[in-house]
C-alpha cells in the first residue's frame, strides 16, 4: 500500500537535486555538440588517420556503457593521475564524451542527406571549406537533424540518473535518500520518476514546436 504522506515533506530535498540534474544535462549538451561537430568533421574530411581516429573514437563510446565510461573517469583515472576528480566534473566528462560519439553520427547523417549537387556547385563556385559548411551545409544538416538532436537530448536527460552511483546529489540519488530516512523507498522513487517524465514532457513540446517552425520556413 502506497502512502506519500512521509515523502510530502521529502520532495523540496529531491527537487533541490533538480539543479544537479539540470545543470549536468545543459553542460554536457554544449560541450558534446562542440566535439561531436569536430568529430563530424574529422568524418567527413579526406585525410584517412582523421575518419580512422574519429570512428575509433566513435566505436568506443558507442560500444561501451555509459555507466562504465563514468566509473572509469571517477574511480580509474585517479589512479593514474595522482588525485580525485571531483564528482560534478566526472560526470560532466562522461556524459559529454558519450554524447559526442552520438551526436557526431547524427550531424554526419545530416550532412550526407543533402544534395550532393549543392557542395560540388559550392566549390565550382570557390567557396572556401570553412565557409561552405559554416553557411551552407550545416545549417540545412541542423534543420534535418533537429528531431534527432531533441531525442540525444532526452536520452541523455535520463541516463544523467546514473551519476547516483558516484554519489552526486542529483534527483535520483536525492530520492534514494529520502527512502533511507522514511524506510520507504518507492513513493520517494515514484516522485522522482514523475519529475523526469515532467522534464521529457517538456523537452518533446520543445522540439515538436521547433520542428514545425523549421519546417514553416522552408
Amino acid at each position: 500500500m502506497m502512502d506519500f504522506k512521509d515523502v510530502i515533506p521529502q520532495m523540496p530535498f529531491i527537487l533541490e537535486g533538480l539543479k544537479v540534474t539540470l545543470s549536468i544535462v545543459v553542460v554536457s549538451l554544449f560541450l558534446g555538440f562542440i566535439l561531436g561537430i569536430l568529430l563530424t568533421l574529422c568524418k567527413i574530411s579526406v585525410f584517412k588517420p582523421l575518419i580512422w581516429l574519429a570512428d575509433f573514437y566513435t566505436s568506443i563510446f558507442r560500444g561501451t556503457p555509459l555507466v562504465l565510461q563514468l566509473l572509469i573517469i571517477y574511480f580509474g583515472l585517479p589512479q593514474l593521475l595522482g588525485f580525485q576528480i571531483d564528482q560534478y566534473w566526472a560526470a560532466v566528462a562522461a556524459f559529454s564524451l558519450n554524447s559526442a560519439a552520438y551526436v557526431s553520427e547524427i550531424i554526419r547523417a545530416g550532412i550526407n542527406a543533402i544534395d550532393k549537387g549543392q557542395k560540388e556547385a559550392a566549390v565550382a563556385l570557390g567557396i572556401p571549406y570553412a565557409k561552405m559548411m559554416k553557411d551552407l551545409l550545416l545549417p540545412q544538416a541542423f534543420k534535418n537533424i533537429s528531431p534527432a538532436l531533441v531525442n540525444e537530448t532526452i536520452t541523455l536527460t535520463k541516463e544523467s540518473a546514473i551519476v547516483t552511483v558516484i554519489g552526486l546529489g542529483d534527483v535520483m540519488r536525492r530520492a534514494y535518500q529520502a527512502g533511507a530516512v522514511t524506510y520507504n523507498y518507492l513513493e520517494p522513487l515514484i516522485f522522482a520518476g514523475l519529475i523526469y517524465y515532467v522534464i521529457v514532457l517538456i523537452l518533446t513540446f520543445v522540439g515538436k514546436s521547433v520542428e514545425r517552425k523549421l519546417k514553416s520556413n522552408d
